[in-house]
């Protein structure tokens, strides 16, 4: 159990964001902590993340959410907001429920850019972390009030991407 808990946000337009809180939890999972993983907006997959939590089992869960395929940013589907919503009411039972000491709320930035969670509902969530509990937030476009209300807030910024020059998504790279 950690003695102080920490805001964690991992922002910004670059690659590097699910990597970096995905290393975070494997630190935590070799001192023996617990880790709770939900990734919003993520329906496709599986990815090798999803593998390696099952393999830490039980003391690694990731609970992907979302439906496969990308949410339209100017008129997203009231599905995807109800996934959201549970995706953060499901989250909160980890945070507050005493057996998680790492949660990672994986794309939430993102859902709240998009309109499908509230930015009020993901601060009010952040006020209900337990002093205990490292809480970790990634995405894009991190609103300037999670940024104001967090403890550490890194920007992953793209300076050269292979995408670019045709490269897809790699398995166990990407995905």
């Amino acid at each position: 159990m950690l003695e102080q808990g920490c805001i964690q946000v991992y922002t910004g337009n670059g690659k590097g964001k699910t990597t970096a809180a995905l290393g975070l939890a494997f630190r935590a999972l070799g001192r023996g902590m617990k880790v709770f993983m939900i990734q919003f907006m993520k329906g496709g997959g599986p990815y090798g993340e999803h593998a390696a939590a099952e393999r830490f089992a039980p003391d690694f869960t990731i609970i992907q959410t979302g439906r496969p395929g990308w949410v339209n940013r100017d008129n997203p589907d009231p599905e995807d907001a109800r996934l959201a919503r549970e995706a953060l009411e499901t989250a909160r039972t980890a945070l507050t429920g005493g057996e998680y000491d790492l949660v990672i709320l994986d794309e939430v930035n993102g859902a709240v850019s998009f309109g499908l969670l509230s930015v009020e509902d993901l601060l009010d969530f952040m006020e209900k972390k337990p002093h205990c509990v490292e809480l970790v937030l990634t995405g894009r476009n991190a609103d300037e009030r999670v940024i104001s209300a967090a403890d550490l807030v890194t920007e992953m910024r793209e300076i050269k991407h292979y995408y670019r020059a045709g490269v897809p998504a790699r398995v166990g790279i990407e995905k």
